[in-house]
């Protein structure tokens, strides 16, 4: 029996800014993820709040939210087996400059706040991220 997964991916609003949005989706074709949903939207700081909740604590918050209701994001059901490592593994390293060749924050991020793209950290984030933005 084959593990499929689902993560959440969001193209940033740098990247949509810079209009990579089918740069990055040709990237997860390539890699063997199948978007299985997807929206462009633009959320308010609410929204990034509500969605970003887990990093209440952090330094980093405020910015982080204020940052992805800045514009345009693009966000994305992925799919395929062990989809949630497979897709932290594209996406690189937090800071585009520790990040690997060939990832795709090495590829596009600008900086570590402009990282580009976000994607789930555990299945059971995917699922909680994924309803967010799909339920319903």
């Amino acid at each position: 029996m084959s593990n499929i997964e689902q993560t959440l991916s969001i193209i940033k609003p740098d990247a949509v800014e810079r209009n990579l949005q089918e740069e990055i989706k040709n990237e997860f074709n390539k890699n063997g993820f199948r978007i299985a949903k997807e929206k462009k939207i633009h959320i308010s700081k609410d929204e990034a709040e509500q969605f970003y909740k887990v990093h209440q604590s952090k330094p980093f918050y405020n910015d982080l939210c204020e940052y992805l209701s800045s514009g345009p994001i693009v966000v994305m059901a992925l799919e395929k087996e062990n989809a949630v490592l497979d897709n932290r593994k594209l996406m690189g390293a937090t800071n585009p400059k520790d990040a690997d060749e060939g990832t795709l924050r090495k590829k596009y991020g600008i900086s570590i706040d402009k990282n580009s793209v976000h994607g789930s950290d555990s299945v059971e984030n995917a699922n909680i991220e994924i309803d967010f933005f799909f339920k319903g």
